[in-house]
């Protein structure tokens, strides 16, 4: 079922919990330019499995109400706060892709992995998605800005772009519709703001205090966040382990979802 949580005054996120009776809980954190929806092929295998799923439309993105402001990450990951508090969740698998495991990251670190048993980090932007004078392992920042610009003077040619990098593997052309279609229905403001994050954010020291056991999957062909950062993310997180999904891209959650699936199944029981 879906329902509307308000997380500061005038904003309401959008959440969708499947099964609300499952005993083991995942909450699912989309990246950007989605929204909970990206993960319809997990919602589909593991609720049946018994698992809780409840994903989340982060503001301006799906279903969510659309402020001007709030796309750090101290925001953000307050916003997962908001979720697990109101829904009073505890001993949960806190799930994020992409962006989503960059606001998972913050989270662990910021509310001291509050409600949190399990975490896992898919294709994770940490700890920098864009290169640095001290960090040469991400992508060039001017790659960003462009994107930023692009987004806001054909935000529809940025996601076709962007969507031409998210697979590795062929899929069909509805799905790369249907992917598409998730990304327009973001705005754009707040499509641009997340962009202008990855340049403003970094999380060394966040990646750092988690001490809470972490699966990392990540694609070995993804051309969106290099596959360096998470042999990274695995030697930064002490209680970690890194599994790589060779022959994936960004996407690899869809490209191979019957693994990721029983990936995340185990990992959550263990």
């Amino acid at each position: 079922m879906g329902y509307y949580i308000n997380v500061e005054p005038e904003v309401n996120l959008y959440v969708e919990d499947l099964n609300p009776e499952g005993k083991n809980v995942i909450l699912f954190l989309h990246g950007w330019p989605g929204s909970h929806e990206l993960f319809e092929y997990q919602f589909n295998k593991l609720a049946s499995q018994g698992f809780r799923c409840i994903g989340l439309d982060q503001r301006g993105f799906g279903k969510s109400d659309r402020p001007l402001t709030g796309y750090g990450y101290d925001r953000l990951a307050d916003d997962v706060r908001c979720i697990i508090d109101t829904l009073e969740l505890h001993d949960i698998m806190l799930l994020g892709h992409s962006t989503g495991g960059s606001i998972a990251v913050r989270y662990m670190s910021r509310h001291h992995a509050y409600g949190v048993r399990r975490l896992v980090l898919c294709a994770a932007a940490a700890p920098s998605l864009i290169r640095r004078p001290d960090f040469p392992y991400g992508v060039p920042k001017e790659v960003i800005q462009d994107m930023i610009h692009t987004t806001y003077t054909d935000r529809p040619k940025m996601l076709q772009d962007f969507g031409a990098n998210f697979f590795f593997r062929s899929v069909s052309l509805a799905l790369m519709d249907w992917f598409f279609q998730l990304g327009l229905a973001a705005a754009g403001w707040a499509t641009a703001a997340v962009e202008n994050t990855w340049i403003e954010e970094v999380l060394f020291t966040d990646l750092e205090r988690i001490t809470t056991p972490t699966l990392i999957m990540h694609g070995i062909h993804d051309h969106v966040v290099p596959f360096t950062l998470a042999e990274i993310q695995n030697k930064m997180i002490r209680n970690s382990i890194l599994h790589p999904f060779e022959c994936c891209g960004h996407g690899f959650f869809i490209e191979e979802m019957d693994r990721f699936n029983k990936e995340v199944a185990h990992f959550a029981l263990s």
